[in-house]
């Protein structure tokens, strides 16, 4: 904000298309001169990796700043250099640097030099004022096809970030893009006017130079110059999205988990690829080639022994595990995945695709769907219940409910939520609510406590059991809104005055910018009947059926909780 308020002329001695984004991010107005200084020093005669950065840096904005002088006698305010030592002179360099970099901790040097000049006599005088930035970062263990992979795609001999390995040795330049568990962060750069007396300068103008050894006009082969020579935003997202990187990855966790990989590594020793290749009745090669890129995503360890789980995989995706998410997974694979197959369909007939999905007309989406066998019914459990594990404790502590002594949890599926509560409220007797096959099921999940209790019942069809608080915890989202009326109705005649409803589920909120609601919103059109809704559309559902005094707490990641009173009528 200080930075746009600022009247500037702006001179960028770079032609990194995501330097100069970030440039304009900070409301910088620029025009592109990129530094000649060719990046020749001898790095033996420096002491310091990071003595060479701030060098190079600084001789880059000088070179800027003394032809910007030169050239029309317009001397800038101020130079910024920037350096993160030299790029890979081609993709055979980029793999050499890379591979050096696999599985271990090297530190990241940027260094930045600030020339602060002035002009007298048409003569050009500096002052130099610089420093660096030091980030510590830890590549997992790479195979040589997700390497090769990666420069091919990411043009990675064009990238840029200094790799220093942990003894302070320099390297050249590598990417910071990220590859592994971590990567280096974008430097941050902090931007200061000086005071100077009015009328006595031209309009502050700084000139900004990030190493590379690039010439004026950006290399073509990338793919980033315009057809007036100017530089091109990366295409980042869509291309991503385009090139399958991301779905393809989904789909590597998503057969490893059918494959049970993260459950025949839990506990175990380390394991070599061919030994769990024969567990998993799979080729070595493909087996191979999962196993690693597990171990890029950081759900496995590589190491000369073998293959062994992360914490992340006995705790999330081993199917015995407290909080698995194994059923969750499999939910994705089997179903979900294969609905978004027809999202076309979906977005252009505005409706699910179950009936495309099973080649047969759907009349009752859970029955119908995913109720349709005991083996896709008790599937579709074991990920609600990962689900609900994972967020009751945070929506059982959203909000004092101490003043409740009875709760329904109506679809509360296999009593997660509702054991959560019962938990945080040791005089709450809560009732699960839910079909009679699921009742009957929920039983494998957990039992019943004496503060627990199950229900058989439709929630449209049947009176809802009595209790102070009704809890809807990601059911209004499945439901159209002739559906979702209809059964806050039944919900509001069972409530006396002052009993509460506890609602939960992503709000699009206009004024929040959550990615992953909406792309919920799209899930509920491929999937269910329903969509999610923003605050100003629950609210008036609630008050609409006399729930008033509405609060609404944001939990982690896209969940909402909202508690509302029922008031007399």
């Amino acid at each position: 904000p200080c930075v746009s308020k600022l009247v500037m002329r702006v001179q960028v001695g770079h032609a990194c298309p995501r330097r100069l984004c970030v440039s304009k991010m900070a409301g910088l107005r620029f025009e592109v001169v990129p530094s000649r200084f060719k990046e020749k020093l001898d790095k033996a005669s420096f002491a310091t990796p990071y003595g060479y950065a701030m060098e190079t840096a600084k001789q880059k904005a000088l070179e800027v700043a003394t032809r910007m002088h030169q050239k029309d006698l317009r001397t800038p305010d101020v130079t910024v250099g920037g350096l993160i030592l030299e790029k890979p002179v081609d993709k055979q360099d980029a793999y050499r640097m890379l591979s050096r970099l696999s599985g271990k901790e090297h530190s990241v040097f940027t260094g930045v030099a600030i020339v602060h000049c002035s002009s007298n006599d048409r003569q050009l005088h500096t002052r130099v004022s610089e420093f660096y930035e030091e980030t510590t970062v830890k590549f997992s263990e790479l195979s040589e096809e997700l390497l090769w992979e990666y420069i091919h795609i990411s043009g990675a001999e064009g990238g840029r970030g200094t790799r220093v390995e942990a003894s302070g040795h320099p390297h050249t330049r590598g990417p910071t893009r990220p590859l592994g568990k971590k990567a280096a962060p974008v430097p941050e750069a902090v931007w200061q006017r000086e005071s100077r007396p009015a009328g006595k300068h031209k309009p502050f103008m700084t000139t900004l130079s990030h190493g590379g050894s690039e010439s004026q006009t950006p290399r073509t082969e990338r793919g980033r110059v315009g057809a007036k020579g100017c530089a091109l935003p990366t295409p980042g997202v869509p291309y991503r999205a385009a090139s399958g990187k991301q779905r393809w990855g989904c789909q590597a966790l998503l057969t490893a988990c059918k494959l049970k990989v993260f459950d025949w590594l839990k506990d175990e020793a380390p394991q070599r690829a061919p030994d769990i290749a024969s567990k998993v009745d799979a080729s070595v090669c493909g087996t191979e080639k999962l196993l690693d890129v597990c171990a890029a995503m950081g759900l496995l360890e590589k190491t000369e022994q073998g293959y062994s789980n992360t914490e992340t995989a006995n705790l999330y995706l081993a199917s015995d595990s407290e909080y698995s998410l194994h059923g969750f997974m499999l939910q994705n694979n089997d179903v979900i995945w294969n609905l978004f197959t027809y999202l076309e369909f979906a977005i252009r007939e505005g409706r699910n695709q179950h009936h495309r999905l099973l080649g047969k007309k759907v009349e009752d989406l859970f029955q119908d769907a995913y109720y349709r066998s005991p083996e896709t019914q008790l599937r579709f459990m074991q990920a609600m219940h990962g689900v609900a594990k994972l967020t009751a404790r945070q929506v059982a502590t959203a909000f004092d409910l101490s003043r409740f002594s009875s709760a329904c949890d109506v679809g509360g599926c296999t009593g997660a939520l509702a054991r959560e509560l019962a938990r945080e409220y040791p005089r709450l007797q809560v009732t699960v609510f839910d079909l009679p096959d699921v009742v009957e099921l929920a039983v494998h999940f957990q039992p019943a406590g004496p503060q627990i209790h199950f229900a058989a019942g439709d929630f449209f069809r049947d009176p809802l059991p009595s209790a102070e608080l009704y809890v809807l915890c990601r059911i209004l989202h499945d439901w159209s809104d002739d559906k979702v009326h209809k059964l806050l109705s039944k919900v509001a005649e069972s409530c006396k005055p002052g009993a509460g409803l506890l609602l939960v589920e992503t709000l699009l909120d206009e004024k929040r910018e959550a990615q992953g609601g909406l792309i919920q919103s799209l899930n509920m059109l491929v999937q269910t009947e329903g969509r999610e809704r923003s605050r100003g559309e629950y609210q008036c559902l609630l008050e609409l059926h006399g729930f008033h005094q509405v609060q609404v707490v944001h939990l982690e990641g896209v969940l909402d909780a909202m508690l509302a009173t029922r008031v007399a009528s």
